[in-house]
């Protein structure tokens, strides 16, 4: 099988890893000659900054010798396979980047022969990289369930970011779909290598230079809907992540349907709404002061399809509002429907020269529309009548719309909500 048939296996094979976002990659490495991400790129994941950069995201195989049911690599699956050496990815990495179609490699890989055995595989890319070729762009290495930690010590001095992949929010659904994973030895990865990034930033303010490790942090992803597990679990166990393990992000990603699947396993794909609004309520916990548990309204413990999670947690709690924009905290602030955190920022920043009234709220380009049920202004602003009558959620619930190709560009570079 010559390289390019194999790309378009194993290249295929990664779109269903989601945690492949560059967000931490801000320059090339110290005496490194070529690769960068501070370029503009033609291709799917953003910076922090905003800037869309583009991924070489590939596995080195698609064999695999574990036998998680909801993955379509695995062993008792009929896929086609592939494997790439080291030498091609690295060859490829470099040739993609010179015809300026990446500015970075996401690399991951099923299992073959032992999970060390797969991680040094991966390790040797990456190294091979740094030394060989002198690549200074951005490099995310999928660590290897059950590798040992020193391997997964030293990919963080090759690569940029890693990321160890819960996979499914439970103990109870790992055991069901994937028993040889176990959540506890998913845990401690993730431990070891929050431990070294935090020993790494010690050293480095306290004057001394050690090599950098994964200087862009960790991340994870979650299947969702290839389990019943409600929303307000998945929730938990993220939430559980960042304060324990200080991920940088943990990705959703909607079950997809694979071929001769498991009887457990549904038979079509959660809708794509629920694993947005997974992400909204994923922001409102790490930037807007929200618990997991108190973010998900509904009776059935899933989050509402309809209306975005901090608007259904309003109406949930409408003995909480109105809120005085003038007077109120900025906990409080960030609990108005339709106000973002930026927006919170310049409120507070104004109002120590004048009393905001509808119309400055409206030149601050809030969401109006679904603000004005919530809030106290200094004018009179009639729709607070509104705010106990039964009909609210009908009024306060977005129009059903075309949205054009960038409608939501901002809400997806910033989570405001």
């Amino acid at each position: 099988m010559d390289v390019r048939d194999k790309l378009a296996i194993l290249a295929d094979a990664a779109k269903y890893d989601a945690s492949c976002a560059s967000s931490g990659s801000k320059s090339t490495r110290a005496g490194s000659k070529i690769g960068s991400t501070e370029g503009m790129g033609i291709c799917h994941s953003y910076t922090p900054d905003g800037r869309c950069i583009s991924l070489l995201k590939i596995l080195l195989t698609n064999y695999c010798i574990y036998d998680c049911q909801y993955c379509v690599n695995r062993i008792s699956s009929d896929t086609p396979r592939a494997r790439f050496t080291v030498d091609e990815v690295v060859s490829l990495t470099i040739e993609f980047y010179k015809r300026n179609y990446i500015e970075g490699l996401f690399l991951s890989s099923g299992i073959i022969q032992t999970s060390d055995y797969t991680m040094e595989q991966l390790i040797s890319v990456a190294k091979k990289l740094r030394t060989d070729e002198h690549y200074g762009g951005y490099i995310h290495l999928k660590t290897i369930p059950n590798a040992s930690q020193a391997l997964i010590q030293e990919a963080g001095l090759w690569a940029d970011r890693l990321s160890v992949n819960i996979e499914l929010p439970t103990e109870g659904d790992l055991q069901k779909l994937a028993p040889e994973k176990k959540k506890p030895q998913i845990v401690d990865a993730m431990q070891g290598i929050r431990q070294k990034i935090d020993e790494t930033k010690d050293d480095q303010n306290a004057g001394l230079h050690p090599p950098n490790f994964a200087p862009a942090g960790q991340s994870t992803q979650m299947i969702v809907g290839a389990t019943d597990t409600p929303d307000v679990e998945i929730l938990k166990t993220a939430s559980q992540l960042y304060d324990g393990q200080n991920l940088r992000r943990v990705y959703y990603s909607a079950y997809s349907p694979i071929p001769h699947a498991d009887a457990r396993l549904p038979g079509q794909s959660p809708p794509l709404v629920r694993e947005h609004r997974l992400y909204q309520a994923d922001w409102l916990m790490r930037f807007y002061g929200f618990d997991a548990s108190e973010i998900v309204a509904e009776a059935d413990q899933n989050l509402s399809l309809d209306i975005d999670p901090k608007l259904a947690w309003a109406l949930a709690n409408r003995h909480f509002f109105p809120v005085d924009v003038n007077r109120a905290s900025r906990e409080e602030l960030l609990r108005i429907p339709g106000i973002g955190a930026r927006s919170v920022k310049r409120i507070l920043g104004i109002r120590r020269h004048k009393h905001l009234r509808s119309e400055d709220l409206k030149k601050l380009r809030v969401a109006w529309n679904r603000a004005k049920y919530f809030v106290l202004t200094a004018d009179h602003n009639p729709q607070l009548a509104n705010l106990d009558k039964a009909d609210l959620r009908k009024r306060a619930q977005p129009k059903p719309t075309q949205l054009m190709l960038f409608d939501t560009r901002q809400s997806a570079l910033t989570g405001e909500v």
